[in-house]
C-alpha cells in the first residue's frame, strides 16, 4: 500500500462553476410552435443530455429557461412568477422570432413584443423555428457563460440587510 497524500489544486472559481456547467438544468417552457424543435432538442437527434442539460418541470429546481415561442400578456405574468422562483443564478434564453419580438404575430393586441419586456435574456436565439442545433449551440453559449463568473470576488450581504 502506498501511503502517500494525493493533492488536487485548482482556483475555486473553476471547481465551483464546474458543477454547474455540467449540470445545466433547464425549465420547459414551449408556448408555440417552437415548443416542438425545443422538445427534439432533447430527443436521440440533438441529444442535449450529453452536454449536462437534463430538462425539469419545476422551476424550484432549474436553473435556465428556455421560452420558446410567443408570449401572450395573458401568459407574461405567469412567466415573471416562474422566473421568480427560479434560485439564482438564474438563465434565459429567449428561442424563435415570436419569443424574441413578436414575431409573426407583432400585430396582435395580445402578444408581448419580447419576452424581454418580461424577464431578462441572456441569448437570443432567432429564427423560426430554430433547429435543434442551434439551440445546442445557445446551451453551450451559457455554459461558456458559467465558466467565465467568478465567485470569489462577488460581495455577499450580510444576515439582516446589512453589507
Amino acid at each position: 500500500m502506498n501511503d502517500e497524500a494525493r493533492v488536487l489544486t485548482t482556483k475555486v472559481d473553476w471547481l465551483l462553476n464546474w458543477g454547474r456547467w455540467n449540470s445545466l438544468w433547464y425549465l420547459l417552457f414551449g408556448t408555440a410552435c417552437c415548443g416542438i424543435e425545443l422538445m427534439q432538442t432533447g430527443g436521440p437527434r440533438a441529444d442535449v443530455d450529453r452536454f449536462g442539460a437534463v430538462p425539469r418541470a419545476v422551476p424550484r429546481q432549474s436553473d435556465l429557461m428556455i421560452v420558446a415561442g410567443a408570449v401572450t400578456y395573458k401568459m407574461a405574468e405567469r412567466v415573471r412568477l416562474l422566473y421568480d422562483q427560479m434560485p439564482e443564478p438564474k438563465y434565459v434564453i429567449a428561442m424563435g422570432s415570436c419569443a424574441n419580438c413578436g414575431g409573426l404575430f407583432t400585430r396582435s393586441y395580445s402578444v408581448v413584443k419580447g419576452v424581454d419586456l418580461v424577464i431578462p435574456v441572456d441569448i437570443y436565439l432567432p429564427g423560426c423555428a430554430p433547429r435543434p442545433e442551434a439551440l445546442t449551440d445557445a446551451i453551450l453559449k451559457i455554459q461558456k457563460k458559467i465558466q467565465s463568473e467568478r465567485w470569489v470576488d462577488k460581495r455577499r450581504p450580510l444576515a439582516h440587510g446589512r453589507t
